[in-house]
């Protein structure tokens, strides 16, 4: 059996993947997390957890020792994801792993990608988003330093992943919840979305294959569905439809609002921050929050404006190609889109939202697979 170890293990996608392999029996886990504090929600399992941060090449080499793949899950800030992935993968090679498995993202071509992407696509040269740009940097930094180092590197690339605990389940509920839920022209754009559980279903094909090192694949859904798709269990299990959701236009480019906001979340931006003074720093902040896009109530409600990754990924009307995955790896992904949002509407009701329909009303006829969509 093989051991495996998760880095970013404490992650929506990191702990489901300690779950399944773990109670499935198909591997030896070891979980890896930064702190010990992210430990907690793991300590149900007998499991041999290591602590160590993935920037740190010494302490992920003595975590892997012993290890035969390494499952990189670590998400965060876009300098995070180019940072760690050096560290990783040296430490790998040093502690004799045999075979790395990086979590990227469909994201590497864009949110809307063109009719006709797959695998063999070449990246684009720019991106409409830093997240795209970081990842797509991270699969080029991998592939370099697989050149000159021992360990293989496969690259999973999962579109919308949807399930128990996602923000994007979470996330949509909240806003709905608020009043600040909306959809570009009806939800109707393609959602390149997999259940969690087919993702790590793909995470074993990809640690069990022969004869793919360096090689990426597209990881999706059987079905083919779109957003409304998506988002309709969700508002029919708090008790809304879909006809009750804000429609708003999708906007081309980010404003300059939306570029400040991007840059305040990066660590160059907040490092030189600390130095403002403190009334300057709560004047600008204030400022910001001022001129913030969001709704109120009453005659006073402001118009909802999407996000651009919103915009895009809304808009889009391509569903991404796994046929790859499907003849190399084995994949078959075993949960059907009626079953993720049954078990997902489960989860919400065990979180405390407030599920008023148990049920999810939203159904699938037929066996329909990529080769139709669900709306034919």
């Amino acid at each position: 059996m093989q051991t495996i170890a998760i880095l970013g293990a404490s992650g929506f996608i990191g702990s489901r993947a300690v779950e399944m392999l773990h109670l499935g029996g198909v591997a030896d886990v070891r979980p890896i997390v930064r702190t010990a504090a992210r430990l907690a929600p793991l300590s149900r399992f007998d499991l041999d957890a290591r602590i160590a941060d993935a920037r740190h090449q010494e302490a992920l080499e003595a975590a892997f020792s012993g290890c035969d793949v390494v499952v990189h899950t670590v998400a965060g800030s876009c300098e995070l994801i180019r940072s760690v992935i050096e560290p990783v993968y040296c430490a790998a090679c040093r502690a004799g792993v045999g075979r790395l498995i990086y979590l990227s993202s469909a994201s590497v071509h864009g949110q809307a990608p063109l009719p006709g992407t797959d695998e063999e696509t070449a990246l684009p040269r720019r991106h409409a988003l830093p997240y795209n740009g970081a990842k797509a940097g991270a699969e080029q930094m991998l592939l370099r330093l697989r050149k000159k180092g021992d360990v293989e590197v496969v690259v999973l690339r999962p579109g919308i992943v949807y399930g128990p605990r996602s923000s994007w389940i979470g996330g949509f509920a909240d806003t709905l919840l608020r009043g600040e839920a909306y959809l570009i022209d009806g939800g109707r754009g393609a959602c390149n979305a997999i259940y969690v559980d087919n993702l790590i279903h793909g995470i074993c094909t990809a640690g069990a294959a022969s004869a793919v090192d360096g090689e990426a694949f597209f990881l999706g859904d059987r079905e083919q569905v779109t957003w409304a798709d998506l988002y309709a269990p969700i508002a029919h299990a708090l008790g809304f439809e879909l006809d009750q959701i804000e429609s708003v236009a999708p906007i081309e480019s980010p404003t300059w609002l939306e570029r400040v906001l991007a840059l305040r979340r990066t660590r160059r931006v907040r490092s030189l921050g600390a130095f403002l003074p403190v009334r300057l720093r709560r004047r600008l902040s204030a400022e910001i929050a001022a001129r913030s896009p969001g709704p109120s109530t009453g005659s006073n409600r402001r118009m909802l404006r999407p996000t651009l990754e919103m915009s895009l990924l809304q808009t889009g009307r391509y569903w991404l190609p796994y046929e790859k995955a499907k003849r190399v790896l084995g994949y078959d992904p075993p949960v059907s889109f009626a079953e993720g949002c049954r078990n997902t509407i489960g989860w919400m009701d065990f979180a405390g939202y407030p599920v008023v329909d148990h049920s999810v009303l939203f159904t699938l006829h037929g066996d329909r697979t990529r080769s139709g969509n669900l709306h034919e």
